[in-house]
């Protein structure tokens, strides 16, 4: 007999019906007679991988987003699946809920890819259709200042203690869309690797029940159910949240980009502080006369130092996107990221994105340094 409460087997079920027009034109998209590129892997690391291939997703690099999933596809098949997840709802959300809906279908099952044509065919339409997509990092923006905005710390305290159905009204009767998503993660569960808002078990099932109730579209919310479901992150239940506010605008914008230098085979900008490579050369970086470095010394505790030039980099390189979508919601959303969740005052912030802007070229040629040294070894 199964043990799955049939509540949870009914809303499974309701589930796969509602993704079942986004399997059928995953396979639409497979079956279109077009000429797939074949894998072209890079020698490089399955972490390097996941960090180009997201941020080449953002940039709109189709052609690095490629070479970086066919490493992943090489080496670490599960890691390109779970990844493409998290960028369907990362780095597109709200600006495109069809391709959001597309990727999901494609983290089905390997049975499932295999009956289209074979993980790299699916792989392929996935990457090209996310990458070419218009983009919006308003989830991500929002967790972030879930996670690290001062003036949450009470609520996080607070919330995280408070019952089930205590949660449940908070998020019904708040006017704060901050206060209503700290509640839906905290009846969701935040004991997640990663996640550092306090620890609090939850029930998965009573947070997307919460997430109907508000009036979540069904076919978003089946999406977002399914996403969670394959990812274990936060971005699928705050995109059902944040798809109730909505107002983007037509138009979308490219963020403005560094100069871009290849490092060894991958652009400086794959070489974030969540990879090998990219924490050695920040760690080289805090040791020199540079700016941001005198600035992390002067106005962060030593331990800290390293994630917070880590922070700044995500918010002047790595988190940059093409065709972005906006809105006032999005548009606040990122303000707060860039000047209230560094961990400094937001003045304070503006001067050390200035900083690490400035020193983008110092910090490039120690990551040539980086990189050189371990092939030299």
């Amino acid at each position: 007999m199964s043990l799955i409460p049939l509540a949870s087997r009914r809303d499974h079920m309701d589930t796969r019906t509602k993704l079942d027009p986004f399997r059928n034109a995953l396979l639409a998209a497979v079956s279109a007679g077009r000429e797939f590129p074949p894998p072209q892997p890079l020698d490089i690391s399955p972490w390097l991988a996941m960090s180009l291939l997201q941020k080449s997703v953002r940039r709109g690099r189709c052609d690095l987003a490629l070479k970086a999933a066919a490493t992943l596809y090489r080496d670490a098949p599960d890691r390109l699946w779970r990844r493409l997840g998290g960028i369907a709802f990362e780095d597109v959300g709200l600006a495109n809920l069809q391709a959001v809906g597309l990727t999901t279908a494609a983290l089905t099952g390997k049975r499932f890819r295999r009956d289209l044509g074979g993980d790299w065919n699916v792989a392929s339409v996935v990457v090209q259709r996310l990458t070419q997509s218009r983009k919006s990092r308003a989830c991500d923006d929002l967790f972030m200042a879930l996670e690290a905005m001062p003036s949450l710390a009470a609520d996080r305290h607070t919330l995280s203690a408070e019952t089930n159905p205590r949660l449940r009204l908070t998020a019904l009767t708040t006017p704060s869309l901050h206060t209503r998503a700290l509640s839906i993660l905290f009846l969701l569960g935040t004991d997640r690797p990663g996640w550092r808002l306090p620890v609090r078990r939850g029930e998965v099932a009573l947070a997307f029940d919460l997430l109907d109730e508000l009036g979540t579209a069904p076919t978003t919310l089946a999406i977002c159910r399914e996403g969670y479901r394959k990812t274990q992150e936060a971005m699928p239940p705050l995109l059902a949240l944040l798809a109730l506010e909505n107002g983007l605008r037509d138009e979308t914008t490219n963020d403005r980009m560094p100069e871009e230098a290849m490092i060894g085979p991958v652009p400086g900008w794959a070489l974030d502080m969540f990879t090998r490579e990219g924490k050695m050369a920040l760690t080289r970086l805090l040791v020199t006369d540079a700016g941001i470095a005198e600035f992390a010394r002067s106005m962060v505790p030593k331990q800290k130092q390293v994630g917070f030039l880590g922070q700044a980099l995500f918010r002047v390189e790595g988190g940059l996107l093409a065709r972005r979508l906006g809105g006032d919601l999005s548009d606040r959303l990122q303000s707060q990221l860039l000047y209230e969740t560094l961990g400094v005052e937001p003045q304070a912030a503006v001067q050390a994105l200035d900083l690490i802007q400035q020193d983008l070229p110092l910090l490039n040629r120690i990551r040539q340094t980086v990189i050189g040294g371990q092939r030299d070894g």
